[in-house]
């Protein structure tokens, strides 16, 4: 993503602080491993700082970051020469164009305003060098409610929880196959024609919260905080974890249901249908049968998902690996002479 926008913020930075030229190097690397706090990322960040030669560095990571229960945008740390910015907080709309003002707005609190003498003050940034210590920063946060609920989002936007399933065979094949013993069995036929709504709206959410505990359960995905100031981060881990595998879970559902729908229409006779119900087989005999096949297919896909690895299900669960969950953008300031 920053790849993209390179040409864009050098630009920008370059007309806010004519007084420098900009080089905008960035490279991947975790840093650390979450939970984290807030001075341990910025720490790590002020470790590839000074591995690099950079004169100042923006941390943009997908950690969800918060201070006093609102959502942390940017923390600028001048002492440390670098800044932290919250990809999740950004939320799920206009991202590129929220990402590159939050970066502008990170280096102006570490740089200074246009008023301010930019050569000076990256002089100062690169005389701290290794005995840094920490300083309190300049940090921007979000509402309470409306930011809380663009952390989530964000984080939810960038798990892609629509790729669970396709990135699953032997849960994919779990679901084929019972959903094919539920369509072509007169017994499951008679089951769904003795179901009225409310028993299969039950079945349906049985299904899947049985689905989502055995997936969590068996490859671990449940996270727990080992130290009382992580509490609140993992709290916000396991939340879009257990979203993430539910949406997973119910495009499942929703693509079984579609399929035994097509299959049950296409394969089963409607004489041979109407024979084992008792009654002239309806367009609702047949929706019913596709509802109850698609609960038997869920709990059959998580039975399935169980036989997968660890590696494979985290993989799909997680859109970025942890050793992807970061990209510091270093900054060297080429200052005019003059």
């Amino acid at each position: 993503m920053l790849a993209e926008l390179t040409d864009e913020l050098r630009e920008i930075l370059s007309r806010r602080f004519p007084g420098a030229c900009w080089e905008l190097p960035h490279v991947r690397d975790a840093l650390v491993t979450p939970p984290v706090a807030l001075s341990g990322l910025v720490d790590a960040a002020r470790r590839v700082l000074l591995a690099e030669d950079w004169d100042l560095a923006v941390f943009v990571t997908d950690l969800p970051l918060r201070l006093s229960r609102r959502p942390l945008l940017t923390h600028a740390s001048p002492t440390h020469g670098v800044a932290l910015v919250s990809l999740p907080a950004l939320g799920v709309r206009r991202v590129n164009r929220r990402l590159v003002d939050s970066i502008v707005t990170a280096v102006t609190a570490l740089v200074g305003d246009e008023g301010e003498n930019v050569q000076r003050r990256l002089a100062e940034l690169a005389d701290h060098a290794d005995n840094a210590v920490e300083g309190g920063g300049v940090t921007f946060l979000a509402r309470v409610v409306t930011g809380n609920i663009q952390l989530l989002f964000g984080m939810i936007r960038a798990n892609r929880p629509w790729r669970l399933v396709t990135h699953l065979d032997r849960a994919l094949l779990g679901a084929i196959a019972a959903g094919s013993a539920a369509i072509v069995t007169d017994d499951v036929w008679r089951m769904s024609a003795s179901l009225d709504i409310w028993r299969l709206v039950l079945l349906s959410l049985a299904s899947i919260s049985v689905a989502v505990v055995t997936l969590i359960k068996a490859h671990d995905l449940w996270e727990r905080a080992y130290d009382p100031s992580h509490r609140e981060q993992v709290m916000l881990f396991n939340l879009v974890t257990l979203v993430t595998v539910a949406f997973g879970l119910l495009t499942l559902y929703v693509m079984t249901f579609v399929v035994s729908l097509a299959a049950a229409a296409l394969l089963i006779d409607p004489q041979v249908f109407e024979a084992a119900v008792g009654h002239s087989a309806h367009t609702s005999d047949y929706l019913r049968l596709a509802w109850l096949g698609s609960s038997l297919a869920t709990v059959g896909g998580a039975l399935g998902g169980v036989l997968e690895t660890d590696a494979a299900v985290r993989e799909a669960a997680y859109a970025h690996r942890p050793e992807d969950k970061s990209d510091p953008v270093g900054g060297r300031a080429s200052v005019h002479g003059g």
